[in-house]
């Protein structure tokens, strides 16, 4: 990486230079991006598919060559089977709403502890709607998932098992190709909450059996508003649509309407043109790089930054402690201070970490917490990044504590 591919990086926060460790919340994006998204709305700006001029014809080509670098990115067999959404959200959202119909009184739905409120709430809410019953798979000591409970949980009354592949509090990686056996054997499909896993290692959903894998392109360099569906093709083509008009419609009669054939069936409307391009673009950047090396290199920041981390006195990492268990997402809190005080005086370092619940507020209950600080790398971060963390959290310490800088 060219580390002038960043501009906003290059900047002082509170007389200090910046180190940006909210990357799980969003990424920065790199100036290829960035200038590919001014060239398009410069040059190519017309809507897709419906234009037969020349604008329209290389805007439409461009977004749809955008959805097959999304397939190959993730290894999925077909584009019919990348539905552009909004987001991760709006596409667990799709899932429920949509294959959710499948689910009746008495069913089961199986989720665990620590999801994203975007993985629990879809599927609380279906479960209330259709009486079905919804499960939770809880955690080890180590913050790992309870993988023999989950073999106990998952049984023929399950009809869909939707996981995190890695959360974005413990930074924990999920056995979710492991589940999704599981999930097949009972004859449930598998839903797998990809916004922290794949802007991070490769992504394979052919090799993971996943039924619907789920991602957010903001994560992963690119622009906000555009996400990612992924659903095994004869899936999607017995599920219905959840939004209508545009191009999801193939002919409409004044009492019956007839549906386009997928991908364009789930994507209602006129489409986030750009932020799909953008996509394109950053995966473009991504692979210039590696998704492996990049998946190694966070791992060698992990492996750095967390013995120094769990060495601070007072200071409390939860997720595990193994660096091979745990990737560049970390979770901590200080003794005796609130993680909001805590991100303020890291911020008047320079250091920009989250603090919160981190949209798991069932996990915080589990446990046992209101909020956390959260620090989240990528591969434009350094170890000369992680060890100004360490440092920033060593002098909040001890300002808080004698209240001197």
């Amino acid at each position: 990486m060219d580390n002038n591919d960043f501009p906003i990086l290059k900047q002082k926060v509170n007389d200090e230079d910046l180190v940006y460790l909210d990357n799980a919340a969003t990424t920065q994006k790199p100036k290829a991006v960035i200038e590919a998204m001014e060239k398009f709305y410069y040059q190519d700006n017309a809507n897709v598919h419906r234009g037969v001029h020349t604008l329209a014809e290389r805007s439409t080509e461009m977004f749809e060559a955008a959805r097959e670098k999304i397939r190959a990115f993730i290894n999925a067999k077909s584009s019919k089977e990348i539905i552009y959404t909004k987001g991760t959200t709006d596409s667990l959202n799709m899932i429920a709403q949509s294959y959710g119909e499948n689910i009746h009184e008495g069913d089961e739905i199986v989720i665990s502890i620590l999801e994203h409120h975007s993985n629990l709430i879809p599927w609380q809410q279906l479960a209330i709607q259709k009486n079905a019953k919804l499960k939770y798979i809880n955690l080890t000591d180590d913050g790992e998932l309870d993988m023999k409970q989950a073999e106990e949980l998952i049984t023929d009354k399950t009809k869909i098992v939707s996981v995190a592949h890695v959360s974005n509090v413990l930074g924990v990686i999920n056995p979710v190709k492991k589940l999704a056996q599981l999930a097949h054997q009972h004859g449930a499909v598998m839903v797998v909450d990809g916004a922290q896993s794949t802007p991070h290692m490769p992504i394979d959903v052919q090799d993971l059996d996943c039924d619907f894998f789920a991602f957010s392109g903001h994560k992963m360099l690119a622009e906000t508003g555009i996400g990612v569906l992924y659903g095994k093709e004869e899936l999607l083509n017995q599920m219905t649509p959840v939004e209508y008009g545009g191009e999801m419609i193939e002919f409409v009669k004044k009492y019956d309407t007839t549906w386009n054939e997928l991908p364009w069936k789930f994507e209602a409307g006129t489409p986030n043109i750009a932020g799909a391009i953008s996509l394109g673009y950053a995966i473009d950047y991504l692979n210039g790089i590696g998704m492996q090396k990049i998946a190694d290199y966070e791992h060698q920041i992990v492996s750095y930054v967390l013995p120094k981390l769990l060495a601070i006195d007072d200071l409390e990492v939860y997720g595990p402690k193994d660096p091979d268990k745990h990737t560049a997402v970390i979770s901590f809190n200080l003794k005796g201070l609130h993680p909001h005080d805590l991100a303020t005086g890291l911020d008047m370092e320079g250091v920009a970490v989250r603090a919160g619940h981190h949209c798991a507020q069932p996990l915080m209950t589990y446990l046992g917490l209101s909020a956390t600080a959260r620090a989240s790398f990528y591969f434009y971060n350094s170890l000369e990044d992680a060890d100004k963390l360490v440092n920033a959290i060593i002098a909040t310490k001890e300002f808080f504590k004698d209240g001197t800088v």
